[in-house]
């Protein structure tokens, strides 16, 4: 009788230790439901990586207001980087990509076959307009009357269709990407014949704006409403102009790059991302036409 009581207690605690650990089981399952653990998705993108800083810049100063945008911008995307711009003309921009003085060379031109060591992306493209006085009544030129006036061939305005008076061309300093590219495409290299000849695009502009017989260029990201942007061969300086051809006097707004130093990562950030499509609408808004979409 003993013995069969002890069996029937066993058994019971038995039962009981097999019931406890199935609740335990289904406690677990109830407490993490199938299916709802959080997964990292293909569609979630890392985060930026931040960087800090100095890039320095150096050149065109006919890219003042193509830089001026893309450095205030690449603030929000890189706070913890100082990119700083001085405009000294395209020839000391090269020079400087090319002696280390500067991590990224500004050239409103194309590189020369002389100038080794370097290397060139652009950026974008920029119209070089030909500008008058708003009180001449000059308003359309051909590439050859433009020569002819840029090298004395013709020094009357009434030649041309303009008031009978003197001639005043203004232009730019030896060095300078905007007269080299103006002077090219017009073959009037080396001919010239400056009344005044100026340091930056900023004084272009001024010295036409305020003499009635003046003409001279400029980049057509820095023009404003005191001069006049007469038409080239009747097609106005543009940004559907200058991006499908049709204006004849362009040229490309480049960074220079060394291609024996390598770049510090924040100066290689600065650059994909100015030659990236996200940067687009900025150098549209500053007048310039970009080349990536």
């Amino acid at each position: 009788m003993k013995k069969r009581t002890l069996a029937l207690m066993l058994s019971a605690a038995l039962c009981v230790g097999m019931l406890a650990g199935c609740g335990g089981g289904n406690t677990g399952s109830a407490n993490t439901p199938s299916g709802n653990t959080p997964a990292t998705t293909e569609s979630e993108t890392p985060a930026t990586t931040q960087l800090s800083g100095t890039v320095v810049t150096n050149g065109s100063t006919s890219m003042e207001s193509v830089m001026g945008s893309l450095i205030e911008a690449f603030k929000e995307v890189q706070p913890g980087v100082q990119v700083q711009y001085t405009g000294s003309g395209s020839g000391a921009g090269i020079t400087s990509a090319q002696d280390g003085t500067a991590d990224i060379g500004l050239a409103s031109r194309d590189l020369k076959d002389d100038e080794t060591g370097v290397k060139q992306i652009t950026v974008a493209k920029d119209g070089i307009a030909i500008i008058v006085n708003p009180q001449n009544p000059v308003a359309d030129l051909t590439v050859e009357q433009i020569a002819q006036l840029a090298t004395g061939e013709v020094t009357n305005w009434s030649e041309v269709g303009g008031n009978d008076a003197e001639v005043v061309f203004i232009g730019r300093e030896a060095g300078s990407g905007t007269r080299d590219g103006f002077e090219t495409i017009t073959g009037t290299t080396d001919n010239c014949k400056y009344q005044n000849e100026l340091t930056s695009t900023g004084e272009v502009i001024a010295n036409v704006a305020s003499n009635p017989n003046a003409i001279g260029y400029a980049s057509l990201s820095a023009v404003d409403d005191t001069v006049k942007a007469i038409t080239v061969g009747g097609v106005a300086p543009t940004e559907e102009t200058v991006l499908d051809g049709t204006y004849a006097i362009q040229r490309n707004f480049n960074f220079i790059l060394s291609e024996s130093t390598e770049l510090s990562d924040a100066a290689q950030a600065f650059v994909e991302w100015a030659t990236s499509a996200d940067a687009a609408d900025l150098i549209a808004g500053a007048g310039a036409v970009p080349v990536a979409e």
